[in-house]
């Protein structure tokens, strides 16, 4: 039985064998999937356990080989199912060795850790060692992978290899000599040859062996083809040859390197900018320094020192200026920052600068290096920058603080160039503060005088007559030959008493500017100023021959002087000659705005002769045409007071009524209703008047006396010049009598005494009453004050209307002008853009107005048409605006200057255009940032990174009051360094902040 038994096992046994025997035939040939189901089945019908673990050894090795899910849980369940198999350091050993030939070496480290090695042969260990060395070095682990390596360094196998490995972890732990003395030991290598070459050459220029490296690298070139190396072996070829000072062997190397992954470094071009400026090759030395984007070594800072040199040598001051100023702001080198920061302080008094104060710069200097070579040199620009810079506030503040580097004269003259700045942007008040700030230092004559002229301008300007005089008379004092201000002293003496209404001493001052002028423009106002001295002192035929020359000269205002000259006729008995000059004055100068004064004077004068017909005709003719001015009442009254006289009383009540229904509360409606209240009463139509009069409760029937009484008390007071007293009485009056008599006159006069203590709010609503009146004498006067306060107050709105009636009721052409030009800006402020061109043209159209109402219209023809996207006008204007324009205008428009110089492409010119505005409009700092970027933007066209990347650096450093500057310049700097980034592996791009990240 027994014996059966044991046949029966044997014959399965041997059937077992047989196809495990097959499934171990299938796995060496890697049939991995059909030998894992054979052993998945045998597995099943065995019952030898060795068999069965054979078969699971397999069945995991499989499933690793074909990378199935689960396959490492496998190999441990073997292990831990079959502890005592054979084969289960055999698993770990051939599963690590699978992984390693798939190059999964982490993997295969796993598995490596699991393996005894004392139970491997010596072949097998040494596979062992090597493989776990390669493993540990694939993981950069090199401690490791040395010591697994060493233990192979002998062996015939592996011992190249494991010293090739040994001696790179040596040459990348900066081990050179221990690199080298390893790869010697294993030269002569076909197979690690090659590499060794290129270790070799890159070991022995870092050990500074640098003929040796060159010699290696030349030889090593010629062999190999692998373009990565032949790139690398370049650069140490070329930067031997640089260290070896043979540059321009250096250049064709130092040019075939491709850099790490396709992009070089800042110190890659820096060494062939440098090689470049020693063959004094300049411009091609400038096209890789200035690829040195932020830099902040000392590679850097030699960099930009050579780079600032460099663009000295090709005449590019202003780049020079960048690159020095980079320089000496780096610590690395102190003998570059000194003489970088010497440089960058004469350039700066030399073409300027946009980023801080000339005399800063060059304070800076001596303050940095006290005892340094160039200490007197320095001091002598020092003087000088304070005027030359033109930036007159801060030289001012600095003159304040250090008095040690500059004279008592210096700061005169600084003051008196403020002064005048200030008094360009119409300031005079402040104008004038700095104006005594430079006679209180009365070092140079020719300052005394010129601080002495414009203190008068000011207190001119300022209506303080009596002291514009006695600056005016001390300025003749002094020896005044050759100064401008010398040209027009006479004119402006002459001026000044006219305003004093000393009309006699104005008549020798004009007559004596009149003698020694040649300008016409001056000239002729002074004919016409001269004419109407004579006029106002009754000496008529003078004047009509003054106004005659004025005529004869046909410049501005001849008008004036025509009219003027007719109506002098009638005061020395020459009435036909009058007649005849005012005719001919109404045809000739039909939209003059003496017109309605002419016929005012045609009409009184035909009456005055008796010809009442013609003198209703040109009443008549004035009432139509001229219905807003101030003579419309007058002559209505007139024409009426004609017909009456002449018994023509029907036509003369309707005329007489017209005054009173369309002019309602003047004198003129006061004075018709009385000669109408005769009319009825002649007629003994009582009835009638009284019904008539009925409609107008300014017309006081009676209380009469105590309305005019009261009303004469408070005009006295006023033209007594007791303003507190008539300001009372006029309040009491007007609260007494709200529709009474006077309440015109009575509002207008104290709208006038509040305005005179700075009360405009308490003097608005008068104001306001007399322009809601009928056209009146103050009508438009109260127009321009109550439109100030407005503007004042910035109530545009409420300022438009204001003014668009002052502009079609004024009399006086300047009141017009005033109208027009401050309609221009409010609109502008109202963001009506085609009303300020409007407007602005209006006031272009106008001959008498002075160039700063000229450079402000031209601004806002600019400005709205920037707005307005038509930037061709804009252009214009503002190359309109930078012949006549000083302070910020000048600025705006020599910006503006830069920009579309840009915008066209002309980079050169804008580059010339920015130099201007950098050496005379960089204390406007709004604008100076704004012409930064453009500038940046000009270089960034002409591949120059460096300053392109300076200037928006500094924008956004210093910029910080103006975030939409800051923030367009983070854009743009955004943009150019990811473009540089592709190129340079040095450039950093960092994301930009957010206009809502700007904003926290």
């Amino acid at each position: 039985m027994p014996c059966f038994v044991n046949a029966q096992q044997s014959a399965v046994y041997v059937n077992d064998l047989k196809e495990y025997r097959d499934a171990v035939y299938l796995y060496n040939n890697k049939q991995y999937q059909a030998a894992q189901s054979i052993f998945q089945q045998v597995k099943k019908t065995t019952d030898n356990n060795e068999v069965e673990a054979n078969c699971t050894y397999y069945i995991a090795n499989c499933a690793v080989r074909l990378n199935q899910l689960g396959a490492d849980a496998l190999m441990e369940d073997f292990v831990t199912q079959y502890p005592m198999s054979t084969k289960r350091n055999s698993a770990y050993k051939d599963v690590a060795d699978y992984y390693f030939e798939q190059g999964k070496y982490a993997y295969a480290l796993k598995w490596y850790e699991k393996v005894d090695v004392s139970n491997l042969s010596y072949a097998e260990k040494e596979r062992y060692y090597f493989y776990s060395g390669y493993a540990f070095f694939t993981a950069k682990r090199y401690d490791k992978a040395r010591g697994f390596f060493e233990k192979v360094s002998d062996s015939e196998t592996y011992g190249s290899q494991a010293k090739y490995y040994i001696g790179y972890m040596a040459y990348e732990g900066d081990d050179y000599n221990q690199a080298m003395d390893v790869f010697n030991q294993i030269e002569g290598s076909k197979q690690l040859d090659e590499k060794l070459a290129y270790y070799k050459a890159d070991m022995n220029f870092k050990l500074g062996k640098f003929e040796l490296a060159l010699k290696q690298a030349l030889e090593q070139l010629e062999k190999t083809r692998d373009r990565e190396e032949v790139s690398e072996l370049h650069k140490i070829a070329g930067e031997s040859l640089f260290n070896l000072k043979r540059y321009e062997e250096a250049i064709p190397h130092l040019s075939a390197y491709k850099g790490k992954k396709g992009k070089w470094n800042n110190t890659d071009y820096y060494m062939l900018g440098y090689a470049y400026y020693q063959k004094q090759d300049y411009e091609s030395a400038i096209g890789q320094f200035n690829k040195i984007v932020d830099g902040k070594n000392k590679v850097a800072q030699n960099a930009y020192y050579h780079l600032a040199q460099c663009y000295l040598s090709t005449d590019k001051k202003l780049q020079a200026l960048n690159a020095f100023r980079n320089a000496y702001q780096m610590e690395f080198d102190d003998e570059i920052r000194q003489d970088a920061m010497f440089n960058y302080a004469k350039l700066s008094y030399d073409v300027g600068n946009p980023y801080e104060s000339v005399p800063a710069v060059l304070l800076s200097y001596l303050d940095t290096y006290p005892d340094a070579g160039h200490k007197e040199e320095i001091e002598s620009l020092l003087v000088d920058s304070y005027i030359t810079s033109k930036n007159y506030d801060a030289a001012l503040q600095l003159l304040e603080k250090n008095r040690n580097y500059s004279s008592k004269e210096t700061y005169q003259k600084v003051a008196f160039y403020r002064g005048v700045e200030i008094f360009n942007e119409g300031d005079y008040k402040n104008a004038m503060a700095y104006f005594d700030k430079s006679l209180k230092q009365p070092q140079n004559a020719v300052y005394n005088a010129r601080a002495t002229y414009w203190k008068a301008e000011c207190n001119y300007l300022l209506s303080n007559y009596e002291d514009a005089l006695i600056g005016f008379k001390r300025f003749e004092t002094y020896n005044t030959a050759g100064l401008r201000e010398n040209a027009n002293i006479d004119y402006n003496i002459a001026y000044t008493y006219f305003k004093q209404k000393k009309y006699d001493q104005a008549i020798n001052y004009y007559q004596k500017f009149i003698n020694s002028t040649s300008d016409n423009h001056y000239l002729n106002d002074a004919y016409l100023r001269l004419g109407d001295s004579y006029f106002v002192t009754r000496k008529y035929w003078p004047a009509m021959e003054t106004y005659n020359k004025a005529i004869t000269l046909n410049g501005v205002d001849a008008d004036y002087a025509a009219f003027q000259k007719a109506i002098s006729y009638g005061f020395v008995d020459r009435s036909e000659r009058k007649i005849e000059d005012l005719e001919k004055f109404v045809a000739t100068f039909k939209n003059s705005a003496y017109t309605d004064d002419a016929l005012f004077e045609l009409g009184k004068v035909y009456i005055e002769q008796g010809k009442n017909q013609k003198g209703i005709k040109a009443y008549d003719k004035l009432v139509t045409e001229h219905k807003n001015s101030s003579y419309a009442p007058k002559a209505l009254l007139r024409e009426g007071l004609a017909l009456y006289n002449s018994n023509q009383n029907e036509l003369a009540m309707i005329k007489l009524k017209k005054v009173v229904s369309d002019f309602p509360k003047t004198q003129e409606s006061i004075e018709a209703a009385g000669t109408i209240k005769q009319l009825y009463s002649e007629q003994g139509q009582i009835d009638a008047y009284a019904a008539w009069v009925q409609q107008y409760d300014f017309i006081q029937v009676t209380n009469a006396d105590l309305d005019n009484a009261t009303y004469e008390y408070a005009e006295t007071q006023f033209v007594q010049n007791k303003n507190e007293k008539a300001i009372k009485g006029f309040e009491e009056y007007l609260n007494k009598f709200p529709n009474g008599l006077h309440v015109t006159n009575a509002h207008f006069y104290l709208a006038q005494l509040l305005y005179g203590k700075d009360d405009k709010v308490g003097a608005k609503p008068h104001y306001e009453a007399v322009i809601g009146m009928e056209r009146n004498e103050f009508t438009e006067q109260a127009l321009s004050r109550l439109s100030s306060i407005y503007l004042e107050n910035k109530n545009y709105d409420a300022a438009i209307p204001v003014l668009k009636r002052l502009e079609t009721e004024a009399d006086y052409p300047q009141n017009v002008s005033y109208a027009q030009s401050n309609l221009m800006k409010a609109y502008y402020e109202l963001n009506d853009y085609e009303a300020t061109i409007a407007y602005a043209e209006k006031v272009l159209a106008n001959p008498k107005i002075d160039d700063r109402i000229t450079s402000d219209a031209k601004i806002m023809i600019a400005r709205s048409a920037m707005k307005t996207g038509d930037e061709a006008r804009a252009k214009q204007a503002y190359a309109d605006v930078q012949k006549i324009a000083t302070g910020a205008l000048a600025a705006e428009a020599n910006y503006y200057d830069v920009y579309f110089k840009n915008k066209e492409g002309d980079y050169v010119a804008s580059h010339e255009a920015f130099k201007n505005f950098a050496k005379n409009y960089g204390g406007y700092k709004e604008f100076t940032g704004k012409v930064l970027i453009v500038e940046a933007k000009n270089y960034y066209a002409e591949k120059d990174s460096f300053n392109a990347t300076y200037m928006l650096n500094h924008v956004i450093e210093k910029y910080e009051a103006y975030p939409n500057i800051v923030s367009e310049a983070q854009v743009l700097l955004s943009q150019i360094k990811t473009e540089e980034a592709k190129t340079n592996a040095s450039v950093e791009v960092k994301e930009q902040p957010t206009n809502t990240e700007q904003g926290k």
